[in-house]
């Protein structure tokens, strides 16, 4: 069993929508407070309140800016995150949806993203909605996230560059590849944030799967429209009942006049922007030359930027690119008490079967450096240990 969010996006998405979903759902607005008081922003102070949608009670988050809005370049929002006391899982997954920004914008305005401006989305409001959504589904303890089709409004928008027609450009760019349906609604209902996180953060979108549910909640959104304008997510338990299949993109290139050195950077690099695995296989290349083939495991939705940052970090001059189908085991982090300490273990189940308990290396390693004992004795005695 896995805790679950499904977020029923049958009036759009934006983050502070989403964020007022989870608190509505039970998440606790001091402990939001106080995470995201780690970002170290200025002048903003946040509200959340109960309201009414449609004759349908919801909860409304706003973040209330007490100056200008500051306009801000991607060098600048990532720097805000990592200089933050936020946990690591959370400032990865907020680079990774402002670099899906960044580069939605830069496609559509023909620009380098290093000049993308962020105009309506570099203001405080948006790193506090991007971060937040984070912050509350680790708080909820919320483990996966599903989504129903995104119901993306009609008519036009009209904003710093002018007027487009509904999805605006950034937005129908960034939701390539995800279910969207329009209405006769005339507005705007998903946001160029709303878009990137649900986009980010959601494993698959379809129809509401069969779990048990324990909390319902409705984030409101700021327009009054002919429908209730509210995101409703429902957090619950769902069982695992086989493998979950899975589309992943294969990035290969063989390389034979790179500095071995570089390797470390690149691994790090890959794994910071979001690939699922790195490795590498030695090769035979043209003229009996020894090289190096460097696989990358990725979502399909973040193969161009790893792709990107390969050409960068690397001395390729081409890749290849597949997609293939995978299964994988239901996986769970849990942490352990053993007779050496507590461990994190990762289990993996087949219809709810235990197949697999592997302990976290790097706690074995720290345990094993703090009571001055061999790594693989430590590995031994946690894994006999352990209570499954």
């Amino acid at each position: 069993m896995s805790r679950i969010a499904y977020f029923d996006c049958f009036s759009g998405i934006s983050g502070d929508m989403l964020i007022a979903a989870l608190l509505d759902a039970g998440l606790d607005f001091a402990a939001l407070q106080n995470e995201l008081a780690k970002l170290n922003l200025p002048n903003y102070e946040l509200r959340h309140e109960k309201v009414v949608k449609g004759h349908i009670s919801g909860s409304k988050f706003d973040v209330v800016q007490k100056d200008e809005k500051t306009y801000r370049h991607l060098k600048n929002l990532n720097e805000i995150v990592d200089k933050s006391g936020l946990d690591k899982d959370i400032k990865s997954a907020a680079k990774r949806i402002f670099q899906k920004i960044a580069e939605a914008e830069a496609k559509v305005h023909n620009q380098p993203i290093e000049k993308v401006h962020f105009h309506e989305i570099g203001a405080i409001d948006t790193i506090v909605d991007v971060v937040g959504a984070l912050v509350g589904l680790q708080l909820l303890g919320i483990e996966k996230v599903l989504a129903s089709k995104l119901n993306v409004g009609g008519g036009f928008v009209t904003f710093s560059h002018g007027t487009f027609p509904v999805p605006a450009p950034a937005t129908a760019e960034i939701l390539k590849d995800i279910p969207i349906f329009a209405s006769d609604v005339n507005a705007e209902l998903v946001t160029p944030t709303g878009a990137a996180v649900i986009s980010t953060i959601a494993e698959s979108f379809g129809p509401l799967p069969v779990m048990l549910t324990e909390r319902i909640g409705y984030g409101a959104g700021s327009r009054e429209l002919p429908h209730p304008n509210l995101l409703r997510v429902f957090v619950g338990m769902m069982a695992e009942t086989a493998p979950a299949p899975d589309r992943v993109a294969v990035i290969e290139t063989s390389i034979d006049d790179m500095n071995p050195q570089l390797y470390e950077q690149v691994f790090e690099r890959l794994f910071e922007e979001g690939a699922l695995d790195v490795y590498l296989t030695n090769v035979t290349m043209k003229k009996n030359r020894p090289g190096i083939l460097l696989t990358v495991l990725a979502r399909p939705e973040d193969q161009d930027r790893l792709i990107r940052l390969l050409f960068q970090e690397t001395t390729t001059i081409g890749v290849r690119i597949r997609q293939e189908n995978r299964k994988i085991l239901h996986r769970e982090i849990k942490e352990v008490a053993t007779k050496l300490g507590k461990v994190k273990f990762k289990f993996s189940t087949l219809d709810g079967v235990l197949l697999n308990a592997t302990p976290e290396f790097e706690d074995c390693k720290r345990i094993a450096g703090e009571l001055k004992l061999p790594l693989k004795q430590v590995l031994r005695e946690v894994i006999a240990s352990g209570r499954f």
